[in-house]
């Protein structure tokens, strides 16, 4: 089969002379190899990658003539992000009905979507007319045939294959790849159609024949009353563009083939009597089980690049930790005690106070405005902390699998909602500390505020995907939107306004001094790096410094399709990532204290959350260096949903800032001894 130029794109080809995606014993070996450099740094040596990926997953056996089906997962292309449904596609082969496929396992085919799945507009649970007996090869059959009679079915199908749209079937769970050993790729998916680039005219051509090839192991099965088990291995597509003859596959020939004479060209109004085929071939590989996800790993970085993520972030959150000692021993230690011997001696005369001393009476004075939102971000802030923390716990325990997206979002929802009386409670203890009045306004705005932003951008972003893409769009239905709103209404604003409660009947936060009744002057300061956003902004750069190698991992794993599978390594990145923030804002208010400004509560807040800024300048950075995306729409979904992530990121930082600034400031203000 010729290597299409949408292909080129997509694959990394190392060397023709080494083959790394084959199925061959030799490739096996070589993957192995290279894939032992990915392992986790606290995981045994004889685990497999496979044991990783699904924890407690035992291999499915089949005899020969047992029936399998393929599941249709998403039909999506680098250069767009916006899903479409398999089945609305113009010339594909109408949905198979459940009782027209009978699958090995009986719930296979009515197996419902979770709630991440729903939101994902998952297709991983609806069949396709594709079905195989194992161990039993199938020659050219014809599938269907369809025609395409209007002109705007005709413009969206070659939009699909201008787009570089690829379909992802699953079989045993293992995602359908094209493989080539002369060429050293392997790529996840199979594309739609192709463009000829060295025609001058540029013609279409559709992909109407699909070329199985499955991959089987029966070394380690066990013998049946109806013949030895096998375990398959490898799931793989050919496809081909033929133009088949009188509605009829050219039964004459062994194999089809890729050849220009006889590709399929799609016109640009019509196309009747489309002929859709398929063929299996079962080969037997050496492969074992526990290998077969290796190919789609080859990708991944190594672990000598993680070990540098992480030796990148202690070393700044040591550099930071450092300056917060120097600042505590020695010059605040130094001050402390002489500023104590002179209040406790009171023949010696009195120096004049200076510096962050100055400020003992107005240092914990509330700010004057924002009390209530400052007090909702931050509870905001911890609550998206908190159900971070929970995911990644279970993920790093193996109690959820990183391989299942949708259970993965599943649980972040989750979490995110029970999280809720942690946002009440905080929001409510900040509030009472500012003797705030407006207690229904500020619960109000911690339980509707940033679950409201959520879920009307998630609406309008999701009627703009049906308006585009009309029935083809896999937009989340109105029913899975409503189980949304059901559950922030009826489940995650009862738990704030529970938290709140406690929050508010708790006892009041003390601080070592007292607030004086008249505020006192800020005065004007030469100091450009404790001003505003100067501050803001120098206090976000080492923190962001800290994350982001791994941060490369993580936008790689979410628009490019990689597999990301050492939550390890991103649960110690992000703890110092935590630990930088707060002594970064810390180090920022003793220099805005050293210069006689007691205004911090907004200012620590902003000094984490410009960590968020900085995320959302790197997510432009990666669209226009390593994504392909083209069209408005496609564009404006990216920076929507990087926006919102580097929002919630910001939260988080900000409310970690504000917090370690207020445990800062009662610590050294505590060591001062004033009447």
């Amino acid at each position: 089969m010729p290597l299409p130029n949408q292909f080129a794109a997509t694959t990394t080809t190392t060397s023709a002379a080494i083959d790394h995606v084959s199925m061959t014993k030799e490739a096996a070996e070589l993957r192995a190899q290279h894939l032992s450099k990915k392992r986790p740094l606290l995981s045994k040596k004889s685990d497999s990658l496979q044991g990783l990926l699904f924890p407690g997953m035992t291999p499915e056996e089949y005899i020969e003539g047992d029936r399998v089906n393929a599941f249709v997962e998403l039909v999506e292309s680098r250069k767009t992000q916006l899903p479409v449904n398999y089945f609305q596609i113009p010339n594909v082969c109408k949905a198979p009905s459940k009782d027209d496929i009978i699958v090995k396992d009986a719930n296979a085919s009515i197996k419902k979507k979770n709630l991440g799945q729903r939101l994902m507009s998952s297709q991983g649970t609806s069949l396709v007319n594709y079905e195989f007996e194992v161990l039993r090869n199938t020659t050219c059959t014809v599938l269907c045939s369809s025609d395409i009679k209007e002109k705007k079915q005709m413009k969206f199908l070659r939009m699909l294959i201008e787009k570089q749209y690829r379909v992802h079937f699953t079989l045993d769970s293992l995602p359908i790849v094209i493989r080539s050993k002369s060429h050293n790729y392997a790529m996840r998916g199979f594309p739609i159609g192709f463009i000829d680039k060295e025609d001058e005219a540029h013609p279409y051509y559709l992909y109407n024949h699909l070329k199985f090839v499955i991959y089987y192991n029966d070394d380690e099965g066990r013998l049946t009353p109806d013949g030895p088990s096998v375990q398959i291995t490898g799931f793989d597509a050919v496809p081909v563009s033929i133009q088949h003859t009188d509605g009829e596959c050219k039964a004459q020939e062994k194999t089809l083939v890729n050849k220009k004479e006889t590709f399929l060209q799609i016109p640009e109004k019509t196309m009747e009597g489309i002929v859709y085929s398929y063929e299996v071939q079962w080969i037997k590989s050496s492969v074992r089980w526990a290998n077969r996800w290796d190919v789609y790993l080859m990708e991944a970085p190594d672990n000598e690049v993680h070990y540098f993520a992480i030796v990148n972030s202690l070393m700044i959150g040591f550099l930071l930790t450092s300056a917060v000692a120097v600042i505590m021993l020695r010059a605040l230690k130094k001050d402390i005690a002489k500023y104590n011997h002179l209040m406790d001696d009171p023949n010696d005369i009195i120096m004049e106070e200076t510096g962050w001393k100055l400020v003992h009476g107005d240092v914990f004075r509330p700010p004057v405005k924002g009390r209530s939102i400052l007090s909702a971000a931050v509870g905001t802030g911890l609550q998206i902390g908190m159900s971070v923390f929970l995911t990644l716990l279970f993920l790093s325990l193996r109690m959820i699998n990183p391989m299942k997206k949708g259970q993965t979002l599943s649980y972040v929802v989750i979490l995110y909602i029970l999280s809720g009386s942690v946002s009440g409670y905080a929001s409510a203890r900040l509030y009472k500390f500012h003797a705030g009045k407006a207690w229904k306004r500020a619960t109000f705005l911690t339980a509707a505020g940033f679950p409201g932003f959520l879920f009307t951008l998630f609406v309008l972003l999701n009627l703009f995907l049906h308006l585009s893409l009309g029935k083809a769009s896999v937009a989340v239905s109105f029913w899975t939107m409503l189980l949304m709103f059901v559950l922030w209404i009826c489940v995650s604003s009862p738990l704030v306004f529970l938290g709140a409660f406690f929050g508010f009947k708790a006892v009041k936060i003390t601080v070592p001094t007292k607030t004086t009744q008249i505020a006192r002057f800020v005065p004007e300061t030469h100091s450009w790096f404790v001003k505003f956003p100067h501050c803001s902004l120098m206090a976000g750069v080492l923190p962001f410094g800290s994350v982001l190698i791994e941060l490369s991992f993580i936008m790689n794993a979410l628009w490019i399709n990689q597999i990301y599978y050492i939550f390890g390594f991103i649960t110690i990145v992000i703890f110092v990532f935590t630990l930088s923030c707060s002594t970064m804002s810390m180090v920022m208010c003793y220099c805005q204290l050293c210069n006689e400004d007691y205004k911090w509560w907004w200012k620590s807040f902003y000094n984490g959350a410009s960590c968020g800024f900085y995320l959302f300048l790197y997510s432009v950075w990666y669209l226009f260096v390593h994504l392909e995306l083209v069209g408005f729409l496609s564009i404006m979904l990216y920076i929507s949903y990087m926006g919102l992530i580097c929002f919630a990121f910001g939260l988080y930082c900000g409310s970690i800032g504000l917090f370690s600034s207020f445990w800062f400031c009662r610590k050294i203000y505590g060591a001062v001894k004033v009447d």
